[in-house]
């Protein structure tokens, strides 16, 4: 914002200009006064309304610092201290609930709606209430309040979960969340594992899934069911049968209210939180996080766009993506330490356009997959030349005022271009942060240009809670993953089998911080491969430092293997650059032992593979394009000239592709449920096209 006095400068500039101008053009006509003051005085418009850039507060030339060790922390920070919280008064997550009830002054603080409807809310002081209601009927049942208790809560986003959660964390219990798509056999091996006595889940067909597994004796430590949604009387007697209570949801707070006991809330380093990665191969792994390790990890963030963003009390946010997943879980702390509101989404993505819409969210997390779409769908729309020259002229205009460090919605372009994507998103984003997988360069400049807001890119995982590095305010160019976070420090270690040296300033991230969990659960195994003696979180990524002193993921340790020859092959790096091909949607790439090559399962892209197939001449349905020998050699042709672009050797460019119409999913079991590929499933799965690629290329 300009100085009041500077726009007073310009109003004594102006009026002296007048003077001046008097002096010189008064012999004129009076139509080409006018004319010429009508001028001048766009001009003097233009120079105090004009945008001026906000500056960096760190030299984007050197954002990270070297410590003691090889190490490095985030340049903004004074020392090498790590950061536990971010305000004094909310240290765990149950404080950090309590202050967003003081600041918002008991303001709304979960929404939700019905198809069309607008947003209803509850305020802080609704939400306290219940889920203190819900923690003492659980102490009535017989739970305690310790880092011993472990509740599950086995639903889709809404209310409720942050009322379950919150009920944990104010008696000091311990919540665990239960993937909606982890499977079946996950969630009987986890109900296990973590020795869960009750589960609050959301509907009755969950509930008889909870009771079957009692039944065949398959989970029979669990004892006691509370339903979100109304359910019939059989399922309770059911349960009664198998030795498990059913309970809804109004009748457990209310038993919680006539039983009412006091908060016994936790400290800092106490257990919180379970969250079972859910892995591409074995048994999910119980990262065991504590209250410390949450908010230490919001409190970066806030530190790290303090000077770029502030929320308040005003401020709402879209809760859609899991619960289940940490992004999302320091998404919401963050929102709820400043007595900002929470959103949900109906719970239908395809509705997700509709809700952004009622809501208007000012903060809206995403994951790359989503932001893809938008992505694709714009270029999709820009079907004429003209279209495509404006879109591109735009994009280029306004990424170039963002590089100078104005970020705004209201230029010319926004409201000849990007007004229409931006009021998809409500209209109101002023903030966007994009994590849990990589984004590519060109998707990343499209939305820093046009959505007119910040646009964050975080990297992490969960057994550092969510993110270890972030974006520096300031530095918009893509193909990083940012600077250390306030809260942990991240070093790079040799793994001399795939030819990184740390001296090269390349290895294995490796993150130590406060942020970072204290093991897996019940697993000594596998806490000592992740975690080593002195702390070091090692992530299996591979990282390089850039002279700017920023992060770019390069690699991935695991899911390596060797060709014929003894070439070591990632295929997730090749992955990230084929899929930046047009008609591509998803891609696996896969290699043995035995063989001497590379061959690859695409899923071509829906909305893109018609418009490619008709430059070549080709017309069909879907199924049918997928099939033709042309197609897929044009779309092979195109990853191996963005294989060749991107640096890929000789080796690790697939020699032959197939082509599959159904996209990988969850649902169809070759994506896990935060959408990496199971690359053992998806081999066995294809084993049979993967067995024919090779017989054609006869190496």
């Amino acid at each position: 914002m300009r100085p009041p006095s500077q726009g007073l400068n310009f109003l004594l500039l102006f009026t002296k200009m007048l003077f001046i101008f008097n002096f010189l053009f008064s012999p004129l006509p009076t139509p080409a006064l006018i004319c010429l003051l009508t001028f001048g005085a766009a001009i003097f418009l233009w120079l105090i309304n004009r945008p001026y850039p906000v500056l960096p507060t760190v030299d984007l030339d050197n954002q990270s610092v070297g410590i003691e060790g090889g190490a490095r922390r985030n340049a903004y920070q004074k020392n090498n201290d790590l950061l536990s919280y971010y305000f004094s008064d909310a240290k765990t997550l149950y404080e950090v609930f309590k202050r967003g009830l003081a600041v918002s002054d008991n303001g709304p603080c979960l929404g939700y709606r019905k198809p069309n409807q607008p947003y209803r809310w509850l305020s802080y002081k609704q939400v306290s209430d219940r889920a203190e209601y819900l923690g003492s009927c659980l102490l009535h049942k017989e739970y305690k309040p310790s880092q011993d208790s472990f509740v599950g809560i086995f639903a889709q986003n809404r209310p409720e979960w942050i009322i379950s959660e919150l009920a944990c964390y104010t008696y000091s219990m311990v919540a665990v969340p239960l993937y909606d798509t982890l499977g079946a056999e996950a969630v009987i091996y986890i109900i296990n594992k973590a020795d869960i006595a009750a589960v609050i889940c959301d509907t009755p067909q969950k509930a008889s899934v909870l009771l079957e597994n009692v039944e065949k004796s398959l989970t029979p430590g669990l004892k006691l069911i509370i339903l979100m949604d109304p359910f019939n009387e059989d399922l309770k007697e059911r349960g009664e049968k198998s030795g498990v209570e059913v309970l809804a949801l109004a009748d457990a707070e209310n038993i919680g209210k006539e039983n009412f006991r006091k908060p016994v809330p936790p400290e800092p380093e106490d257990l919180g939180i379970i969250c079972f990665t859910s892995g591409t191969t074995g048994d999910p792994k119980g990262a065991m996080l504590t209250h410390q390790n949450v908010v230490s990890n919001a409190a970066a963030f806030l530190k790290c766009v303090e000077d770029t963003f502030v929320p308040t009390p005003e401020d709402v946010a879209i809760s859609y993506l899991p619960l289940a997943h940490m992004f999302e879980r320091v998404v919401q702390t963050v929102a709820y330490s400043c007595g900002a509101r929470v959103g949900f989404f109906q719970g239908d993505i395809r509705l997700l356009q509709d809700d952004m819409k009622a809501l208007k969210p000012t903060l809206f997390p995403v994951v790359p997959r989503l932001l893809n779409r938008v992505y694709d769908k714009v270029q999709n729309e820009a079907k004429t030349p003209l279209k495509k020259f404006l879109l591109n002229l735009a994009i280029s205009c306004k990424f170039s005022e963002v590089k100078r460090g104005i970020i705004r919605n209201n230029s010319l372009w926004d409201k000849l271009i990007f007004a229409k994507i931006q009021n998809n998103l409500g209209g109101k984003v002023r903030i966007m942060v994009t994590g849990a997988a990589p984004i590519s360069a060109p998707v990343l400049t499209f939305l820093r240009a046009a959505l007119g807001c910040p646009v964050f890119e975080a990297y992490g995982q969960t057994e550092c809670t969510a993110g270890c590095t972030f974006t520096t305010p300031g530095d918009w160019k893509p193909g990083h993953v940012g600077v250390p976070l306030a809260c942990n420090h991240v070093k790079l270690e040799d793994v001399p089998d795939m030819n990184y040296f740390s001296v090269n300033g390349e290895g294995e991230v490796c993150i130590k911080g406060t942020n970072v969990f204290k093991g897996y659960l019940k697993d000594p195994v596998k806490t000592e491969e992740a975690l080593d003696e002195d702390g070091w979180l090692h992530t299996g990524d591979i990282g390089r430092w850039l002279p700017n002193g920023t992060l770019k993921i390069i690699d991935r340790k695991k899911n390596i293997f060797k060709l014929a020859q003894g070439e070591y092959i990632a295929p997730e790096k090749i992955e990230n650059i084929y899929i930046r091909s047009r008609p591509v949607l998803q891609v696996f790439v896969h290699g043995e032992s035995l063989r001497s090559s590379l061959v690859a399962v695409v899923v071509p892209d829906t909305d893109s593979l018609p418009s490619f197939a008709a430059k070549l001449g080709v017309k069909g349905s879907f199924e049918e394009l997928c099939q033709n020998q042309a197609i897929k050699e044009a779309i092979l042709q195109d990853m191996l000239k963005l294989g060749k672009e991107g640096g890929l050797k000789s080796f690790e460019q697939v020699k032959s592709i197939y082509l599959h119409s159904e996209p990988f999913s969850i649902e169809n079991g070759l994506l896990t449920p935060t959408l990496k590929a199971k690359r053992a499933e998806l081999s066995k799965h294809f084993q049979t096209q993967i067995n024919s690629l090779y017989e054609a290329i006869q190496e």
